[in-house]
């Protein structure tokens, strides 16, 4: 590859003093000027941490992703990135997951980098290493962490997250004991990886794959299968025939992948999460996309995956049975298998010869897991920018339901009353919780999926209405409408909802309504009073001056917009 192409031929390729500086200070670290001198740069940026268990293995990764790109004439460096591992993070992950994209961007803007490998696959980091690859426009390719393996629990098979919370609620209810509960924590995540169900960590990996920015079937590998490894060693070959046939993102991140990538969400029955996140990436390439096509892709395409939540089956039995490349089969006369792919050839080239080998698992279009739509979009007076429900992981009797609001004013107080005897609930109720949202939790916390109140789970209670602004975890299940917009805190409808006003949802008729006059909701809105600013400092100000609403991906409005940044200068 000539030198002169290569972006980092300006910090090593000049013969003036800070080239010199260059070459030195690289040198100094115990490399050749041979290893490094006219050839591809190519960063492994790593999300590892100790405090990420489900990118615990990536340290070894980025070891065979740096083998593969040193057999392939490459030169490898290292980038650590911000690891962001749900559920230890606080107050939640989404808070953080532009900080990465942004550090992401300018981690490869920097530094002397030709290309780059993204580690990741817990629920942000996927779109928070693409989206700032995607901006920095650089070629990329992404390798997926790889989902844990399969549990099981006294016989029966045992999802992260998912049964995190039916245990929960049975522990609540007096079903399962306090020894049952301590036992289940060493036998619901046994191995390393992202959660074993369709959470949001798989749904967001099989979405970059969908779009072409990973090797085909890598998103299916478990994260302790040996082919994991070889994967990652031929992510790092690969890259470096990228940067010398020139393979950008906005290459392989067009209108008809971004087609392929809802297709891809609905046959998974994959998390409402990725309805923010991919909206999010879209607008980074500057691409159209409206939540009605998440609805329109919904109502077009069932889901094939028989995977908890919305299925009886783990993500290692979704690998045996073919994976991500055998389930598109499924569904290739709706993708434009004409759509490039990190690896050089179509998605239509890469799924050619991929077969199912269980089809209970992996499900034809003529016998769905569920017959309707797997995400809907919802609006009203209620959510006048839209709504999402996930309606594969809902009780169907509650698709169309009516009930009394009961309020919770924000998380705090939901804590403080859920469980209160003389909470005025009853099943039909509908449970309202406001100020979860992009500015509100702040950072939209996995907050939605509301606890149902003990006193209904002893009556054998297990699922409700539930409206917020925040979002629900992609392992959960639930009748639970999230990412109402805008949002309670900036003055949405949701603010103005109040104990006893009654609210009606019908998923298919795609309607969430309060059942309050207009003249009183502007009553309402010309008492409200917009909550002070929480942030005097740091990350903090950022997001509340600058985050956006679910329906525009929750961007902040610097990143999604704008000319591109120049290229440093080499001082």
């Amino acid at each position: 590859m000539a030198a002169k192409l290569l972006r980092s031929a300006r910090w090593y390729m000049a013969s003036d003093m800070r080239a010199f500086a260059h070459r030195q200070r690289t040198q100094q670290m115990g490399f050749r000027r041979q290893d490094f001198m006219g050839k591809p740069v190519v960063a492994v940026v790593n999300t590892w941490s100790e405090m990420s268990p489900c990118h615990i293995h990536l340290r070894e990764r980025a070891q065979k992703v740096k083998d593969g790109i040193w057999q392939a004439g490459g030169f490898p460096v290292e980038l650590p990135a911000l690891s962001l591992g749900e559920v230890i993070v606080k107050p939640t992950t989404m808070m953080y997951r532009n900080l990465l994209a942004m550090e992401v961007e300018e981690l490869l803007r920097s530094h002397p980098i030709d290309g780059a490998v993204l580690l990741g696959g817990c629920d942000k980091t996927t779109p928070g290493l693409l989206m700032g690859a995607i901006s920095m426009g650089l070629p990329a390719i992404y390798v997926p962490a790889g989902p844990m393996s399969n549990a099981r629990w006294r016989g029966q098979k045992v999802g992260a997250g998912t049964h995190t919370r039916k245990f929960w609620d049975e522990l609540r209810a007096g079903k399962i004991s306090q020894e049952d509960w301590v036992e289940l924590e060493s036998r619901m995540t046994r191995t390393i990886g992202t959660c074993n169900t369709m959470g949001t960590a798989s749904t967001m990996t099989a979405i970059a794959e969908a779009l072409g920015f990973t090797l085909p079937g890598a998103s299916s590998i478990p994260a302790s299968d040996s082919g994991h490894a070889r994967m990652a060693h031929e992510a790092g070959e690969r890259i470096v025939a990228m940067i010398a046939e020139d393979l950008k993102p906005a290459d392989i991140f067009t209108q008809n992948a971004l087609r392929n990538a809802l297709v891809t969400l609905m046959a998974l029955g994959g998390s409402t999460n990725a309805v923010v996140h991919v909206v999010a990436m879209a607008r980074r390439a500057g691409l159209k996309l409206e939540l009605e096509a998440f609805d329109a892709a919904g109502r077009a395409t069932p889901v094939l995956a028989n995977v908890f939540p919305a299925g009886d089956n783990l993500m290692e039995d979704f690998f045996f049975a073919g994976g991500l490349p055998a389930m598109l089969v499924q569904l290739h006369d709706r993708l434009a298998l004409e759509c490039r792919t990190v690896n050089g050839k179509t998605l239509g080239e890469n799924i050619a010869t991929a077969k199912v080998w269980d089809a209970d698992v992996i499900r034809p279009l003529a016998n769905p897991v569920t017959k309707g739509a797997p995400i809907a979009v919802l609006r009203g007076n209620l959510a006048p920018d839209g709504a999402v429900i996930k309606a594969s992981a809902a009780d169907p009797r509650l698709a169309k339901h009516r009930g009394r609001a009961v309020v919770f004013k924000n998380h705090a107080d939901l804590s403080a009353r859920i469980d209160d005897p003389s909470l005025p609930v009853d099943a039909d109720s509908v449970l309202v919780l406001q100020s979860a949202g992009p500015k509100g939790g702040p950072g939209m916390p996995e907050w939605g999926a509301l606890p149902i109140p003990k006193k209904l789970l002893a009556q054998g209670v297990r699922d409700m209405v539930r409206v917020s602004d925040a979002r629900m975890s992609g392992t959960h299940y639930g009748t639970c409408v999230l990412h109402v917009a805008p949002e309670s805190h900036v003055g949405g409808p949701l603010a103005f909802v109040e104990d006893g006003d009654f609210i009606e949802l019908d998923v298919e008729a795609r309607r969430l309504h309060l059942d309050v006059s207009e003249a009183e909701l502007a009553r309402r809105k010309a008492a409200w009073i917009p909550p002070p600013l929480r942030y005097a400092r740091s990350y903090g100000v950022l997001l509340e001056r600058h985050i956006g609403q679910a329906n525009d991906g929750a961007d902040f409005d610097f990143l999604e917009q704008g000319a591109p940044v120049p290229e440093p200068e080499i001082f």
